[in-house]
């Protein structure tokens, strides 16, 4: 079966879902409210230099002043002193000064983000730094001679100040085709630099469009296979990534197109705390603030011999779907899995090689902890952003938080996606009946998202308040203009 990458682009919640062999690999979703700053540019004025932790405060315009340690500062890297580690920071950088920073880590409840002054502009097939005075070669190059060749190559067309990471991707390439990325990366950085010199106050300079560079991720995996989306300046703006032996079809039925591909429905199965196994056995994930539980249970499954082989092939494809399922939720942090108890070391040895086959796959960082003395299989996986649940639930307030609901925000997307479907028809008006959250969250401050709509769908939005517990809405009338009020 061919891969595909279906990306939902059109609207203000954006998401796509990676399918291989017929199954659903990644989705991944983006909020406008939880769009991370980390590859955002910004000016940025040093608030304070603290000598005694070796960095500075950092004012560059998101609320909480950011965090700059010294050897992330141009001056430090840039210094042919060779005993510039140990100067104090004051000897780099002083309070008042002007800085060009990028956002490392995203601020965390009263702690600010981590900035570094050392800049970083991604491409296609290298990363250009600007004062980075780097050469790094990626990895999976097929052998050291390939990395050196390389390394050679840069170094020779680099200036002392620039830093260059190959990306894999640019160790196959002809030398001028990375030739003219660096001169494009040049003139981007230059382009910056001149934004600079107008701005009076701190602020952002470059916006990192991060759910393009997570789809390009995504599409570096796809293999004779299809890339659909339903937007045409993404669909324009992907085609130039898009190798010669992949499709690009752009979606243009009534229907949302997850909708059409089936990948709403596998959300929805995402979201519900069983996950059915073969032959009535299943798994129940349960995740907390601190760390997320998935307990293993046999149901109506028995083995064709005895107990014994009932629970040996249980454990095996509980482990094989926990790695799934902790890839498609992005579930990160402590992880510990209950397996159903196993009589021997062996068992859980096979169990265990089971699980670290299956991680492989897994683009965030794991590692398996081992078994506790109650043989609980503990792990951890990196987090680098919020799990599907975070995202798109929040908890119940008529159950004093025990349980989980989709968030205000979520429904609001649902209900953008799903008036897009009568784009296009005669109707003159549409009345909803929704919660106060859910319609803000639609609407936007001075109703901007509520009007965009309306323009580009050709009708009119009326809203009528409803009292549920719950976030929701529905859709009441559709037809000619009516005298409800907003």
């Amino acid at each position: 079966m061919m891969d595909q990458l279906i990306i939902n682009a059109n609207l203000r919640e954006k998401r796509f879902a990676l399918v291989k062999n017929g199954e659903v690999e990644k989705i991944y979703i983006e909020q406008p409210g939880q769009q991370s700053l980390v590859g955002n540019i910004y000016l940025g004025i040093v608030e304070k230099v603290m000598p005694g932790m070796n960095a500075a405060f950092i004012h560059f315009g998101e609320g909480i002043s950011g965090f700059l340690q010294k050897d992330r500062l141009p001056s430090f890297i840039l210094s042919d002193d060779d005993n510039k580690s140990n100067r104090p920071i004051g000897a780099f950088v002083h309070q008042g000064e002007k800085l060009l920073v990028q956002v490392e880590k995203d601020a965390a409840g009263r702690k600010g983000a981590r900035l570094t002054g050392v800049i970083e502009l991604p491409g296609k097939n290298i990363i250009y730094m600007p004062n980075g005075k780097y050469i790094a070669v990626s990895k999976k190059a097929e052998s050291a001679q390939t990395r050196e060749k390389w390394r050679e190559f840069i170094s020779q067309v680099k200036t002392f100040e620039e830093g260059i990471i190959f990306r894999t991707e640019g160790l196959v390439q002809p030398e001028e085709i990375i030739i003219q990325e660096l001169e494009q990366q040049r003139s981007q950085y230059a382009e910056l630099l001149k934004k600079v010199s107008t701005m009076k106050k701190p602020g952002l300079i470059f916006n990192r469009d991060y759910f393009f560079e997570q789809a390009l991720s995504a599409l570096a995996s796809v293999r004779n296979g299809v890339v659909i989306v339903d937007d045409l300046a993404f669909k324009k703006k992907i085609e130039p990534y898009i190798p010669a032996a992949i499709e690009l079809e752009f979606y243009h039925e009534k229907q949302a197109i997850f909708a059409g591909y089936n990948i709403e429905a596998e959300m929805e199965r995402l979201l519900k705390r069983i996950v059915w196994l073969d032959k009535g056995a299943y798994m129940v994930i349960d995740q907390t603030e601190a760390f997320a539980i998935i307990d293993v249970n046999t149901g109506k499954f028995s083995g064709k011999t005895d107990l014994r082989d009932t629970v040996m092939e249980t454990n095996r494809k509980a482990a094989i779907e926990a790695a799934r399922q902790l890839r498609l939720r992005d579930i990160a942090g402590i992880i510990l899995i209950d397996f159903i108890d196993m009589q021997s070391d062996d068992e859980r040895d096979r169990v265990w090689k089971t699980l670290q086959k299956e991680l492989i796959h897994d683009e965030r960082r794991t590692r398996i902890v081992g078994f506790t003395e109650l043989g609980i299989l503990q792990l951890t996986r990196k987090k680098t952003k919020q799990s599907m649940a975070e995202t798109l639930t929040e908890a119940c307030g008529t159950c004093g938080g025990s349980g989980q609901v989709l968030s205000s925000e979520t429904i609001a997307y649902r209900l953008e996606r799903e008036l897009w479907e009568y784009k296009n028809s005669d109707y003159e008006e549409i009345l909803i009946a929704a919660t106060d959250e859910v319609m803000g969250h639609f609407c936007g401050d001075g109703d901007i998202h509520k009007s965009r709509l309306e323009t580009a769908l050709g009708f009119k939005i009326k809203f009528s308040v409803s009292t549920a517990a719950k976030p929701f809405y529905k859709i009441l009338q559709a037809g000619a203009s009516t005298t409800e009020q907003d």
